[in-house]
């Protein structure tokens, strides 16, 4: 936006500019269409996308009408002759436009990711995480015990199913420990106070959990929701959608139904696409203006924007499907 002359264009684009997904939605997309709309994932996506940029448009001429009603002269910008630039130009502009973004944003994002790391670690349980290492301990052992009475050379397929066995459970135990670790963390905890929030939308405190350590970085979102959902491998995909397909409320007047269903992924995706993109954003709008007035704006009405539209999504939903 620097090269537009006029201030209230700039501070309005700015401000509709998050609309426009970024990478790192895309794998919340990816994992969320794959698993509730694999019948049509690219026109789901384009749909996701198109969604943004009508948002935006719509927005742009309502601020333009509350916020930004002086005239001002028109925006007109000289082209120059473009010409296919050089390698060695790509690769120097690349490193130059990678170390300012780093220098200006890499203290903030590390100090976000610290932060969500640590609400998401502490208080620790000292007698229960020693009870899951016992347990991680007992299983290897007991693994082990039958592996000693195996001879891989003559029962191989038996010794290799075992110790795939073994790693398995280790790793089943090793996600319900990260699982009740963060869900007592004060991340989790939050989580739980949002939930009355969010249930309205059709969300959980997992889901809850995920958009709000998402605030640091959306890809943090994916890896949440596999910790949370007790996925076998919180990184595989797979993994993590048959457990967001089969993901059950546990009590509540919900008790029994599917956590997830299509009306709720819609919900979802449409929150993760209004609501600000990352404390970098943030940041760089705070730079960019001159303070912190339109940053803090821009995430509230972002997360508000958000909330109205995927309240209105889900209850639209619910009625309908």
């Amino acid at each position: 936006t620097r090269t537009i002359e006029s201030r209230s264009d700039r501070i309005l684009t700015i401000l509709i500019n998050p609309f426009m997904s970024c990478s790192a939605r895309l794998p919340v997309y990816i994992l969320i269409i794959g698993a509730f709309f694999p019948s049509n994932p690219t026109m789901m996506l384009l749909l996701i996308y198109g969604i943004g940029v009508m948002i935006a448009a719509i927005i742009a001429i309502v601020f333009k009408k509350i916020f930004f009603r002086k005239k001002e002269a028109p925006f007109v910008m000289e082209l120059p002759p473009y010409r296919l630039p050089t390698l060695k130009a790509i690769l120097k502009n690349m490193w130059y436009k990678a170390s300012l973004y780093l220098q200006k944003m890499g203290g903030i994002i590390l100090l976000a990711v610290i932060l969500v790391w640590a609400a998401g670690y502490f208080p620790q349980n000292r007698q229960q995480m020693y009870e899951f290492d016992k347990m991680i301990g007992d299983t290897k052992q007991d693994f082990q015990s039958q592996l000693s009475e195996i001879d891989p050379t003559i029962e191989t397929e038996r010794f290799e199913r075992l110790h795939e066995e073994m790693n398995m459970a280790i790793l089943k135990i090793d996600i319900d420990k990260q699982s009740y670790r963060l869900e007592n963390s004060f991340i989790g905890k939050f989580g739980h106070f949002i939930e009355p929030l969010i249930r309205p939308l059709g969300f959980d405190w997992k889901m809850g959990v995920s958009l709000v350590t998402g605030a640091a970085a959306k890809e943090i979102v994916v890896g949440t929701l596999g910790v949370l959902y007790h996925a076998d491998d919180p990184g595989n995909h797979q993994s993590l959608i048959e457990k967001l397909r089969s993901q059950r409320h546990q009590s509540g007047p919900k008790a029994g139904q599917l956590v997830f269903t299509p009306v709720t992924a819609m919900a979802f995706l449409i929150f993760v696409l209004i609501y600000f993109p990352c404390v970098a954003v943030v940041a760089a709008v705070k730079k960019e203006t001159g303070g912190w007035r339109w940053a803090a704006f821009l995430a509230l009405y972002t997360t508000v924007l958000a909330y109205l539209l995927s309240l209105l999504v889900y209850q639209v939903g619910i009625l309908i499907y």
